[in-house]
């Protein structure tokens, strides 16, 4: 039994599980008027504010050569830009159980992606329990009622395509952590991703007329900037640093399939905080997604 195996992969499942709190203080900011292009730009920011503290006690997190600036501040955060501006839009489009369906076709990309770019094993079985926590997720999120999910709504469209932009580029930023964590660190990689994708939102939003700085787009009232600081500590910082962890010890695939725990911790928030029911199969799609999570667990540990 590989330890550092069974280490990654619950440092994945923490990412996940962490991640799954982002429904709940999005809905928070959401509720309390924030203006959806602001929410990502400003959570991103917040974290980066925190690490470039945590850099001037150790200067070393700021030495990078050209390919990492080139690949993970300049392609990392191109993703997290495109991650933190479609995903809102996919929210409101198509709502938070379309979203989230969406967002996890991202296992199935990533197994398929991790062979081709990466040259890792795609065996059978990482194909099945993608496909498997896949389905799982999309009965969790809609309660089996997936044809309303993914209907209605004036920005349908948009939404769609807001969810599937999001789906690449949390893929993409999946592949490029398993190839810049071993090389950086997981600091360091944070750092510049992060650090990047401020850098861009800031240049992108302004360039579309919705610059994140006007006093609209920014936290108002205090509750506002208390949700935003635990998003930052949380689900920004606190779920990547997992997430490297993860990706440090095992492949892209296996790190993506475990990752999926988090809209089954987001809807088990729901169900407690907002008093929400679920359906049989909604918990059958809990189970889908848990068993899929604990098979694919064991494979990894017997390697």
């Amino acid at each position: 039994m590989n330890k550092s195996r069974i280490a990654g992969y619950l440092f994945a499942l923490g990412a996940g599980a962490t991640w799954g709190t982002t429904g709940v203080l999005s809905t928070a900011l959401f509720h309390g008027g924030q203006d959806i292009t602001g929410i990502g730009f400003w959570r991103v920011s917040v974290g980066v504010l925190g690490l470039l503290i945590y850099g001037l006690f150790h200067p070393e997190m700021f030495k990078v050569d050209l390919k990492g600036l080139l690949l993970v501040f300049g392609g990392g955060g191109f993703l997290v830009a495109v991650f933190e501006v479609a995903y809102p839009y996919a929210i409101t489009g198509v709502g938070v159980a379309g979203a989230a369906a969406l967002l996890y076709l991202a296992p199935v990309v990533v197994a398929v992606l991790g062979r081709l770019v990466l040259g890792e094993a795609l065996t059978p079985l990482r194909m099945f329990l993608a496909c498997l926590v896949m389905v799982g997720v999309a009965l969790t999120v809609s309660g089996g009622d997936v044809g309303s999910m993914l209907s209605g709504g004036p920005g349908f469209k948009v939404g769609v395509v807001g969810g599937l932009v999001a789906m690449l580029s949390y893929s993409g930023t999946t592949l490029l952590a398993r190839w810049s964590v071993p090389r950086y660190g997981s600091i360091r990689s944070l750092f510049l991703e992060l650090f990047g994708g401020v850098v861009m939102m800031a240049i992108f939003l302004t360039l579309f007329g919705r610059t994140p700085f006007t006093y609209t787009a920014r936290p108002e009232g205090l509750a506002a900037w208390a949700f935003c600081l635990a998003q930052a500590i949380g689900p920004v910082v606190g779920a990547n640093f997992l997430f490297f962890a993860g990706v440090r010890r095992i492949d892209a695939a296996p790190t993506a399939v475990a990752a999926t725990v988090e809209p089954v911790v987001g809807t088990l928030l729901a169900l407690l905080l907002f008093s929400q029911h679920l359906t049989a199969l909604g918990w059958l799609g809990l189970l889908l997604v848990v068993g899929g999570v604990a098979t694919s667990y064991r494979s990894e540990a017997k390697d």
